[in-house]
C-alpha cells in the first residue's frame, strides 16, 4: 500500500490541520480515536461515577488483548504499567542479582534504559557496554555467560534499528535473558516477541503509538515472570484482588502481578483506542510508509550540505533521523521551524525529525526547504 491509500486515515490526526508535525520520537500527538476514547471516559465519569465500572474492566482487558496483538504475546503476559521506565525498573528490581551476573547493555541508549540496570551494580553486578552498531558477532561474544542483555528497538537519537531477531537468536543459545526497549519502534515496525525470541518488552503510549502520556505496557514472558518478583506491591498483584476481605497473598497467575493498585483507566481508554487505530491501519504499512519518510529526510538534508547521525540503511532505518550543520544553532533551527508551523525537536546539538505513516512526502520536503 502507497502513501496515497493511507491518506484515508489523516482525519483521524487532527494536528495535521495546525502542523507538520514531526516530533513523534518526543511526545506525539493524540489520534482521534484515543481522545474521543479520553473524552468518553471523563465525560462518562462527570455524570455516572463508576456506574459503569464493568465498562472498565472490560477496557482493561481490550488494552491487553491489543497490547498482546501488536507484539504478538498473550493477554496474559501483558502487564499495564505507567510508562517505559517503570517497566524496566519492574524486572531490573525484580530479578534476584548476584554477585558475579554481567548484563550486556548499549552505551546510546535513552537514560531509562540505563540507570535501571547500573543500579544493580552494587549487588555486584558488572554491565558490559557495546555499541548499537557493533556486529553481531561482537554480541554474541559479549552475550556469553551474561544474564541479561538489554538494548533498544530504536536509537532515541540516531534512529538506529536493532535485529530483534538475530539477537534474539543470540540470548536464546546463550542462555541470556532478552530486554527490549520498544518505545521508539512499536506501532511504527513490526515486533514478534516469539520469533525475536524476546522475554520482556516495555512501552509508554505516547510516542508513536499516538496515546496519553502515564500508561504504558510491559510484555514480560510466562517464563520470565518465574524469575521477577514484583517489587511495588499493593492490593491487585493478589490473585484473590477482587475478594477485599480475604488476606492470601499468593500472586496472580499472570502478568497483572506486576500492578499494585488501580490502574490509570483514563490512560488505559485512550491507550486501547490508540493501539486499536494502528492495527487497523496495519504495522506493516506503516513500516512501510514510515521508512520512506525517513529516506528522503536521510537524501535531501546531506543534498542541503548536512551532516546526518549514522548510517541508514534499509535493515537498520527508523523513523527517526538527525542532523546538523557547523556553524548552525541546532536549536534555533528548530525553533525557527516551529515558528513555521514544523514540529521537530534538538537534542544533544543535533535538529531530530520523527515522522508518522501520516505525514506526506511534501509536508517533509516543507520542513527541508526552511533548513
Amino acid at each position: 500500500m502507497g502513501f496515497e491509500n493511507l491518506t484515508i486515515y489523516r482525519p483521524r490526526l487532527p494536528v495535521t490541520d495546525t502542523l507538520i508535525y514531526l516530533n513523534h520520537a518526543a511526545v506525539g500527538p493524540l489520534s482521534r480515536p484515543a481522545a474521543e476514547a479520553i473524552q468518553w471516559l471523563a465525560e462518562d465519569a462527570l455524570l455516572h461515577g463508576s456506574l459503569h465500572y464493568d465498562q472498565w474492566l472490560a477496557t482493561y482487558a481490550a488494552l491487553r488483548n491489543g497490547a498482546a496483538r501488536l507484539v504478538n504475546g498473550t493477554p496474559e503476559e501483558i502487564a499495564i504499567v505507567k510508562n517505559t521506565s517503570e517497566g524496566i525498573a519492574t524486572v531490573a528490581m525484580g530479578l534476584d542479582w548476584r554477585p558475579g551476573d554481567r548484563i550486556v547493555a548499549f552505551r546510546e541508549e535513552f537514560p531509562a534504559n540505563q540507570y535501571p540496570w547500573q543500579r544493580s551494580e552494587s549487588k555486584g553486578v558488572t554491565i558490559e557496554w557495546l555499541a548499537a552498531t557493533d556486529s553481531l558477532e561482537k554480541i554474541d561474544a559479549a552475550s556469553a555467560g551474561a544474564r541479561l542483555l538489554t538494548i533498544s528497538f530504536v536509537q532515541y537519537l540516531t534512529g538506529f534499528r536493532a535485529n530483534l531477531d538475530a539477537i534474539g537468536e543470540i540470548c536464546h543459545r546463550r542462555g541470556v535473558i532478552f530486554f527490549v526497549d520498544a518505545i521508539q519502534g512499536l506501532g511504527v515496525f513490526p515486533i514478534d516477541v516469539k520469533a525475536a525470541q524476546i522475554d520482556a518488552l516495555a512501552a509508554d503510549g505516547h510516542k508513536w503509538l499516538m496515546g496519553p502520556e502515564g500508561c504504558g505496557i510491559l510484555y514480560i514472558s510466562k517464563a520470565l515472570q518465574e524469575q521477577v518478583e514484583p517489587v511495588e506491591f499493593g492490593w491487585t498483584n493478589v490473585a484473590g484482588y477482587n475478594d477485599y476481605g480475604k488476606r492470601d497473598m499468593a500472586l496472580r497467575d499472570d502478568a497483572g502481578r506486576y500492578e499494585c493498585g488501580t490502574l490509570n483507566t483514563v490512560g488505559c481508554y485512550g491507550l486501547r483506542a490508540a493501539i486499536q487505530n494502528l492495527l487497523e491501519v496495519g504495522i506493516d504499512q506503516i513500516a512501510g510508509a514510515v521508512q520512506a519518510l525517513g529516506d528522503q529526510i536521510y537524501q535531501k538534508v546531506q543534498l542541503k550540505g548536512y551532516e546526518v547521525l549514522g548510517e541508514r540503511t534499509e535493515a537498520n532505518g527508523a523513523g527517526i533521523v538527525s542532523f546538523r550543520r557547523a556553524g548552525t544553532d541546532s536549536a534555533a533551527m528548530v525553533m525557527g521551524l516551529y515558528q513555521k508551523r514544523i514540529a521537530t525537536a534538538a537534542r544533544a546539538g543535533w535538529i531530530r525529525a520523527a515522522p508518522h505513516f501520516y505525514i506526506s512526502p511534501q509536508e517533509v520536503d516543507q520542513m527541508i526547504e526552511l533548513l
